[in-house]
C-alpha cells in the first residue's frame, strides 16, 4: 500500500528547550491500547515460534516492506506546530545532567529490532527503541509495526524487541510485548501524523545450557515431570527428540536495566541536528542495494516541515538521510545525543523514506512530530508494569 507525501521547507533552529515532567494535557480517550500477548503463557508461546529449530524464524525474517518507500516532493508550507510548551523526559542513567564528550559516535545498545509475522504469515522485522519507563520496560517504533495496516488485523503477531540483534544472536535476551499503545486517531483512521507506538514488554529471556536428564536439578527435574507428553511448560524451551536432552528457558531482567533507554522529546522546534539509527535494508529506486539491515546504521542531519495530505498528515518532519526503506521503519531520531554515554531525546520515529529529487536515489526520512500527544501516549505505556515470562 503505497501513498504520496509532500514536503514542506526547513523551519529556523533553536535550541532544546526542557520543560521538566509536566504533563501537557491529555484526553483520555486519544490512547488506543490492544494487548499483544496478555498472560506469561502466551508469551511463551511467542518465545517457542522464535526460538524453536534453532531459531530459524529469527534468521530467515525479512525486513518489513510496507509503506516505506513513498513518493514526494517539496512543498513551500505548512509543518508541525507545537501544542503546549516543550518538554523532555530524560534517559535511564541521565537523569542527573554530567558533560560528556566523544569524537565518535558509539551506537545506542537501545536500539534493535522488532521481530513479527506479517499478514503473509512470514516472520519480518522493523527497528525499535528501549526508552525512559517507571519499570523500564518500554520500547518505540513505528505504528505500523504493531498494527496490521495491510489487512487492518488488530495488530501483528508474535511481537518481540530484540537489541543487538545479530544473525540468530541474542546478546540481551528477546522481550515479547506485552501491549502497544498508539494514538486513537492511527488505531481507528490510520493517520500518519500519528504513525508511532510505544509498547510494554516483559523481562527477557534467554536459552540456558542444553543439560541431559542426568544433570538436571530437583527443581527441573520436576518441571518436566509437571509438563509431560503435550502439556507444554514455559520454563521448558524444548526437550531434543530422541534423546534425553532439555534446555530451559532463564529470566533476562528487565529491559531497560540491560541495555538502558533514552529519553523523550516533545514540541521542539524544527531544525535541530539529529542523529537516526536503524537497520536500513533494500535498494534505491536504481537497484543500487546500499545497505544489508544486519547491522545498526547512523545518518545525520537537520529536521525540517514535512506534510502527507494523501494519509492525512499536516505535521510530519523530515531529515535529509540515504538509508532505504525497508528494515528502517521504526528508526530512532535522537536530538541531542551524548556519544560517550549513548543516550539522548527521542524525538521521532522513521515512517517512510523518499526520492525527493526524482534521481532515483532515497534521499529523505520522515517521522511523525512529537508533540503533547506523542507524550501523552508514551505516558500512559510508561506506568505500566509487564511481568516476567520465567
Amino acid at each position: 500500500m503505497k501513498r504520496t507525501l509532500t514536503f514542506g521547507g526547513v523551519v529556523a533552529a533553536t535550541g532544546l528547550l526542557a520543560a521538566g515532567l509536566g504533563a501537557p494535557a491529555q484526553a483520555a480517550d486519544s490512547v488506543a491500547d490492544v494487548n499483544l500477548a496478555n498472560t506469561p503463557y502466551a508469551a511463551w508461546q511467542v518465545v517457542d515460534f522464535w526460538f524453536k529449530e534453532n531459531a530459524a524464524n529469527l534468521i530467515n525474517a525479512k525486513p518489513y516492506a510496507v509503506e516505506t518507500t513513498i513518493p514526494a516532493k517539496h512543498v513551500s508550507g505548512g509543518g508541525p506546530a507545537a501544542d503546549t510548551k516543550p518538554g523532555v523526559v530524560p534517559a535511564i542513567g541521565d537523569e542527573k545532567k554530567t558533560a560528556s564528550k566523544s569524537k565518535n559516535v558509539n551506537l545506542p545498545k537501545s536500539t534493535g529490532k522488532v521481530f513479527f509475522r506479517g499478514s503473509d504469515g512470514q516472520p519480518h522485522w522493523c527497528t525499535a527503541t528501549s526508552v525512559q519507563s517507571t519499570y523500564r520496560n518500554v520500547v518505540a517504533t513505528a505504528g505500523h509495526c504493531v498494527y496490521d495496516t495491510v489487512t487492518n488485523k488488530a495488530t501483528l503477531d508474535s511481537w518481540i524487541f530484540v537489541p543487538g540483534y545479530y544473525q540468530g544472536k541474542t546478546p540481551w535476551g528477546i522481550y515479547v510485548g506485552k501491549t502497544a499503545y498508539t494514538h486513537y486517531d492511527f488505531d481507528v483512521y490510520e493517520d500518519g501524523d500519528r504513525d508511532y507506538a510505544f509498547v510494554t514488554v516483559y523481562n527477557g529471556v534467554n536459552r540456558g545450557a542444553v543439560k541431559r536428564a542426568s544433570d538436571l536439578t530437583d527443581a527441573e527435574k520436576k518441571i518436566v515431570a509437571e509438563a509431560g507428553p503435550g502439556k507444554p511448560h514455559p520454563f521448558i524451551h524444548f526437550k531434543w527428540k530422541g534423546t534425553d536432552l532439555y534446555q530451559f528457558l532463564t529470566d533476562a531482567g528487565r529491559l531497560g536495566d540491560n541495555v538502558g533507554g533514552q529519553g523523550l522529546a516533545y514540541n521542539q522546534k524544527l531544525g535541530k541536528n539529529v542523529f537516526v539509527f536503524g537497520y536500513p535494508s533494500g535498494s534505491h529506486p536504481d537497484g543500487n542495494h546500499a545497505y544489508s539491515g544486519k547491522t545498526l546504521k547512523w545518518s545525520y542531519g537537520k529536521t525540517f516541515a514535512a506534510q502527507a495530505p494523501a494519509i492525512k498528515a499536516e505535521e510530519l518532519q523530515g531529515i535529509k538521510s540515504s538509508f532505504t526503506g525497508e528494515g528502517s521503519s521504526g528508526s530512532a531520531w535522537l536530538l541531542q545525543y551524548k556519544s560517550a554515554k549513548r543516550i539522548g531525546y527521542l524525538n521521532g520515529v522513521t515512517i517512510g523514506v523518499s526520492d525527493t529529487d526524482g534521481n532515483k536515489r532515497i534521499d529523505t526520512s520522515v517521522s511523525p512530530y512529537f508533540d503533547g500527544e506523542t507524550y501523552g501516549v508514551y505516558k500512559a505505556a510508561a506506568a505500566n508494569w509487564s511481568g516476567k515470562i520465567v
